[in-house]
């Protein structure tokens, strides 16, 4: 496991950036590397990501060793920080995520149990989740990530929903076609 955890960890909240998936629909669609080690705009997809995250300022951390779900991905990279006043899960597929979304999700936590972001109506990434959802992303297993957490919050009204001008949140590289759309996004974007 690779861990990059930077300085003034304990004031602000950790991006766990999730590395450990197969990419299986992109080898599926067409694609001849994993998914985070495909090129886009000169680039790895898992590289435009961590600029993104290191431009946040904020601590980080890359779990990157193999794991049977996104449930123990997160587990894991929570373990990994487990110290951390909290953490935004970001998967290292989301290349064209903004820092400064990043860091409008970190604020969020100030006044909530979990922060999602939401661009014209769809929820993406990074969610944020205060050190109280702790036990809860321990126990994550599956494929099915944090969904059962964030209900858990949400039930309790302890959820904020996060309006952002970022279509990196809901932007991830699945397919090569996915590749091919934030190859273009980025061009457009200069």
């Amino acid at each position: 496991m690779a861990a990059s955890d930077h300085a003034n960890a304990s004031a602000q909240p950790v991006v766990l950036v999730l590395a450990s998936g197969r990419g299986e629909r992109f080898a599926a669609s067409g694609g001849t590397v994993h998914k985070l080690s495909a090129l886009l705009s000169g680039k790895t997809v898992l590289q435009h990501t961590l600029a993104a995250v290191r431009a946040s300022g904020l601590p980080w951390h890359l779990e990157d060793a193999s794991h049977p779900g996104m449930g123990e991905s997160i587990a894991a990279a929570v373990r990994a920080t487990a110290n951390a006043p909290g953490w935004l899960v970001l998967p290292g597929d989301l290349p064209l995520v903004q820092p400064e979304t990043l860091r409008t999700i970190a604020a969020a936590l100030a006044d909530c149990s979990v922060a999602v972001p939401v661009h014209h109506g769809e929820r993406g990434h990074p969610v944020g989740f205060a050190a109280q959802c702790q036990q809860g992303l321990l126990a994550l297993t599956g494929e099915q990530g944090a969904a059962s957490v964030v209900r858990g919050q949400a039930e309790q009204g302890r959820v904020r929903l996060v309006d952002v001008d970022d279509a990196g949140t809901v932007t991830d590289v699945d397919t090569v076609q996915d590749l091919e759309r934030a190859a273009q996004w980025l061009a457009a974007r200069g």
